[in-house]
């Protein structure tokens, strides 16, 4: 009896218990944030850490995505939706291959919501040998509060409070003028600055890293200033 359970604890010794990730997900924090009605497109970066060529194919969605949201997935110039795609969407890695030419594009909806999704990716040949991307989102509905000047007009800041991203819609009217927001703190302390950039519509502030209180942003242009709002940020 003995000698029995002896080989049996050698075969388990050398049976693995698990498989190592194969494929690793370097893209951190996958976060859509915007306003009713607008979409976004993210990239994604994936390595595959083995020695040996890959193929995953997208297993399941999971998440609560509403009725008026949908999301793609692409893969090079080839977008497929998760919900009835599944079958064709995979992935062929090479070994120790960086992976850049995927993407996640995703409708953010008709009305204000908070939530989030999963990608399930897995090897056909290997059930155990799976990689998960994960996505979260936050759809506003931002206050209508435009400031028009004649060289640029700008929206009001939204979501307003804010705990992680506060977005500043803006358009140029004159792209030689120069336009700045300043970010002060409750009394007056400086606390960041952005450049307008007259080639793009929005500005995206992280304020994360902020403390919560009240904060003050100012429209410069030209160095005048403009107009003065106020930001709530929250944790």
């Amino acid at each position: 009896m003995k000698s029995i359970l002896t080989i049996f604890a050698c075969i388990m010794m050398l049976l693995p218990f698990s498989v190592a990730a194969q494929v690793r997900v370097l893209s951190e924090n996958i976060e859509f944030s915007g306003k009713i009605g607008t979409s976004q497109r993210k990239s994604l970066i994936i390595q595959n850490e083995s020695n040996q060529a890959k193929e995953y194919t997208l297993k399941f969605l999971r998440g609560n995505i509403g009725s008026s949201q949908n999301i793609k997935v692409c893969i090079d110039d080839r977008c497929f939706d998760p919900k009835k795609d599944l079958s064709k969407i995979k992935l062929n890695l090479e070994p120790n291959e960086i992976y850049t030419d995927l993407y996640l594009e995703f409708d953010l909806g008709i009305t204000e919501i908070r939530g989030s999704f999963d990608l399930h990716f897995a090897n056909p040949t290997n059930i155990r040998d799976v990689f998960l991307i994960e996505a979260v989102y936050e759809v506003y509905n931002p206050v209508e509060d435009e400031t028009n000047h004649k060289d640029i007009s700008l929206g009001g800041i939204y979501p307003n409070p804010s705990h992680r991203i506060a977005q500043i819609d803006y358009e140029y009217k004159n792209p030689n003028a120069v336009a700045k927001i300043t970010i002060n703190s409750f009394i007056g302390n400086p606390v960041a600055e952005y450049q307008l950039d007259p080639m793009q519509k929005t500005l995206v502030i992280n304020v994360a890293d902020l403390n919560p209180g009240v904060y003050f942003y100012t429209l410069f242009v030209d160095n005048k200033n403009i107009v003065t709002k106020k930001l709530v940020v929250k944790k």
